[in-house]
């Protein structure tokens, strides 16, 4: 995801600190992926650099619809969208009149945005590496399974078993932290926030996938 508050070193290894192994972590997180269907709100989102020093902070609002569905919609400080329509993955940025598109098996495989689209089984491509309670936030530490993914592990936030806080640590030493903010979940969501219209006069980076045809 792009448009990456603060988050120092300091205190990630005091969250290592406190990391366990029990249960409710894993009870959370798989009641997040097995029993939320819809969820829309408003986020705020920060990219910290290596040292820990805010690079950007961006804010809009996102939409998703399992299996495969999401809109990120980036208002401040600057207009971006991120549509995944089931099949393909659409990335247009206004300010360059131009839209990236991807296969979308290809191109979530492994990462956060899979945990928080995919389907019932995404938790299969991560490690559960324990739990550990801050501040009233239960957090859980997952890492992916496969090592070329580009994230070293996410952390997923809850506060009264409800998503609210995400941290994805790269391979880069770079961390995004995004805050939730009016979360609502498992209420209809119109079809139209996961379907994306090439805007005339953009350039188109990269090759959409086709969906196939299925035989009676």
């Amino acid at each position: 995801m792009t448009g990456r508050l603060i988050l120092a070193g300091v205190l990630l290894l005091a969250r290592a600190a406190y990391c366990d192994t029990g249960d409710e972590g894993a009870r959370l997180v798989q009641a997040f992926v097995t029993d939320i269907v819809t969820l829309q709100g408003r986020f705020e989102q920060s990219l910290l650099d290596a040292n820990g020093a805010v690079i950007e902070v961006t804010s809009g609002t996102l939409r998703i619809q399992r299996p495969g569905r999401f809109r990120w919609s980036y208002t401040e400080p600057y207009s971006q969208v991120l549509v995944a329509d089931g099949l393909n993955v659409w990335s247009y940025d206004a300010d360059l009149a131009q839209v990236t598109v991807k296969p979308q098996k290809q191109a979530l495989a492994s990462t956060p945005a899979l945990l928080l689209g995919g389907s019932k089984d995404a938790l299969d491509q991560f490690t559960n590496e324990g739990n550990f309670l801050e501040d009233g936030t239960t957090w859980v530490r997952l890492s992916p399974k496969n090592t070329e993914s580009g994230f070293l592990r996410v952390e997923l936030g809850f506060v009264n078993d409800t998503l609210s806080h995400m941290v994805f640590f790269d391979n880069l030493g770079q961390t995004t932290r995004i805050t939730l903010y009016d979360v609502v979940v498992n209420e209809p969501i119109e079809q139209e926030y996961f379907q994306f219209e090439v805007p005339a006069d953009v350039d188109v980076v990269g090759s959409p996938a086709v969906a196939t045809a299925t035989v009676p």
